[in-house]
């Protein structure tokens, strides 16, 4: 039946049930609600079974055959969940799914969930069985500039609003964890009654539950954001990640830079330099060409000097600490 977006998942389960629901995506919280939206039009619809499979090492496939067929052996409607946490089921697990997807019956629905995939699975045989046989659910996070609208439509559920720089202190506090912001969201719903929250209220309630990761030091490095990218690498300090591998995302980024410029310079699409270097997705892209017209190539060549550096810091090599040289290496980009 094909892909489909998760806000119009709603419509579609409205519409009628299909036979299988595919969902996968790498934010948590939005994902769960899509799987519980599935869940919640399969009971109204008389899948009063449950039964959920957990792929884990070692897992017994043909458990998924013998569930669907002693199902629709004792004429429950029911409802299977196969979970694949790993993304991937293997040569055995692509053969049931396919076989799988090839046995509806009306008394089975099956659900299910994945984490994000990249394209070279989202091409294999086993999932494009899966869009045939269903309807599948692309599960995006939300993006940063987005994130203060999506805050403010979650309010609007529990009859509240914000301003503007509420909004945006709740995005900055919560940012990359949609989970912490549903759990504030909800918190100040408990808080405070309906109607507009004031600012102050607001920064009273929320706590800083921002959860990061090294893409969102990638973002804030190539759009020369200092204060966002100081906010990132302390997060990241703090959480425990490895400076070798921020300094790897850093590097990488700073090298795309320079070989888009070399590219424009020599006349090439752009396109054909970002397939060659597999720099994929478009708002990477976009950032990317945004930084090659707003850095010099000398600037960027000293930054790869200043990244040897502080890979020789990393390996013990000289004196300093690796997390103020990472800030610095992305002052001399901002």
């Amino acid at each position: 039946m094909g892909a489909i977006r998760l806000d119009q998942l709603d419509a579609q389960l409205a519409r009628g049930l299909a036979a299988l629901y595919v969902i996968h995506g790498d934010e948590p919280l939005l994902s769960l609600e899509a799987a519980d939206a599935v869940r919640q039009a399969a009971r109204a619809a008389g899948f009063t079974q449950r039964q959920v499979l957990n792929v884990e090492r070692g897992f017994d496939w043909g458990r998924l055959e013998a569930c669907a067929a002693s199902m629709s052996l004792f004429g429950d409607r029911t409802l299977i969940e196969l979970r694949i946490p790993g993304g991937k089921p293997g040569t055995e697990g692509a053969a049931a799914i396919e076989a799988h997807c090839r046995t509806a019956s009306p008394d089975v629905l099956t659900l299910v969930t994945l984490p994000r995939l990249d394209r070279k699975t989202q091409a294999s045989g086993w999932f494009a069985a899966l869009e045939r046989a269903g309807v599948v659910v692309d599960v995006y996070g939300v993006d940063r500039r987005q994130l203060p609208q999506w805050i403010a439509q979650r309010l609007a559920r529990q009859k509240q609003r914000a301003s503007a720089e509420a909004l945006a202190f709740i995005a900055e506090c919560v940012e990359g964890n949609l989970l912490a912001a549903h759990q504030e969201i909800q918190k100040l719903g408990l808080l405070y009654p309906e109607g507009e929250l004031g600012f102050e209220q607001v920064r009273a309630a929320v706590l800083d539950v921002a959860r990061f990761d090294v893409y969102q030091l990638s973002e804030a490095l190539l759009a020369g954001d200092l204060r966002r990218l100081a906010r990132v690498l302390d997060g990241l300090e703090g959480e425990g990640e490895a400076p070798n591998r921020v300094l790897w995302v850093m590097s990488e980024d700073i090298r795309a830079v320079l070989r888009v410029q070399a590219a424009q310079a020599a006349g090439r699409p752009l396109q054909d330099v970002f397939r060659e270097y597999r720099i994929w997705g478009e708002p990477r892209q976009r950032a990317i060409a945004a930084a090659a017209r707003r850095l010099a190539p000398e600037r960027l060549q000293g930054a790869l000097q200043k990244a040897a550096h502080i890979d020789r810091l990393i390996k013990g090599l000289g004196k300093g600490d690796p997390w103020d040289e990472l800030l610095e290496l992305g002052r001399q980009l901002a």
